[in-house]
């Protein structure tokens, strides 16, 4: 069983991208690494090439910065680092520059995937979702955080990386999965203040033009932690690969859970309280068919 790890980046040390991470937490179980390197206004390609494993294969790449419509730009860089693999893979696992997995669950995946290597029903598997939000102590939990997404998908031609490269899809259809007990841990919000500022403007300029961005999120433009909605207290482990980084954490974090409950509108607090005592989440987004 080949199993090819896969990713994009670009201005990982500008936009403080824990990339390297990111890699090195599935690399253990990677037979190769593809990075898709865009040009960089910084040492990005650098970092990637100081990884110390024979199993990265980088592939240098330059943005098409017009395809912004719906953050198409980041599934155009996923499929050129998933043309990329080898073609005697049976396995690709995706990761992106703020995701990281446990090492405890890398048995977890190791075994799906020999459990369902031969099984030509399943296409790939889904992973349960951990955003961390404003600090590594909490963990955003509320219907405007997606629950799970595939992460690794049977290693096929008629595999893209689907809208702004939150999931997959085979053949322009939903891709069928089966749900594993092991989680991707997202960062993509563990921020000080001023860098959720400029990650809001980073990432908001792969989905609207500049009139958009002129308007509604300025040079001046302070964000509130105001899309967090709910947060609750985590009490697990970090990855080990995240230990230096949660160990530098050097800003407080304060925010009142009532003062964010009062943003969330009536109908969201209605489904929200219908989530909790169900587990069910009504029209939930699912870009995928659980078998």
């Amino acid at each position: 069983m080949k199993i090819a790890g896969f990713t994009f980046i670009r201005n990982a040390i500008k936009n403080d991208y824990a990339i390297v991470e990111a890699i090195t937490s599935i690399l253990p179980i990677c037979d190769e690494f593809v990075v898709a390197v865009g040009k960089s206004e910084d040492d990005t390609l650098a970092l990637i090439q100081s990884i110390p494993s024979h199993k990265i294969k980088i592939v240098e790449t330059v943005w098409d910065d017009s395809q912004r419509e719906g953050g198409r730009t980041f599934a155009l860089e996923t499929d050129k680092a998933y043309a990329a693999i080898s073609p005697d893979t049976d396995w690709a696992f995706y990761i992106q520059g703020d995701e990281c997995v446990h090492e405890n669950d890398l048995p977890i995946i190791q075994q799906s995937m020999e459990q369902y290597l031969n099984d030509s029903a399943v296409e790939g598997l889904l992973f349960n979702y951990r955003h961390f939000y404003g600090s590594y102590n909490h963990v955003a939990v509320s219907r405007r955080w997606y629950r799970r997404e595939i992460r690794v998908v049977k290693f096929h031609p008629d595999v893209h990386s689907y809208k702004d490269a939150q999931g997959f899809r085979k053949a322009g259809k939903k891709i069928q999965v089966k749900l594993i007990p092991a989680h991707i841990f997202h960062y993509g919000w563990v921020k000080p203040p001023q860098g959720l500022n400029n990650k809001v403007r980073n990432f908001t300029q792969f989905y609207h033009d500049d009139a958009w961005l002129e308007a509604n999120v300025p040079q001046d433009y302070q964000f509130d932690y105001g899309n967090a909605e709910r947060l609750t207290l985590f009490d697990g482990t970090h990855p080990q690969v995240m230990q230096a980084r949660v160990a530098q954490q050097n800003w407080p974090f304060h925010v009142d859970p009532k003062e964010l409950r009062k943003r969330m509108s009536l109908r969201r607090k209605v489904l929200q309280q219908i989530e909790d005592w169900t587990g069910r989440r009504i029209g939930e987004y699912k870009n995928y068919r659980m078998i």
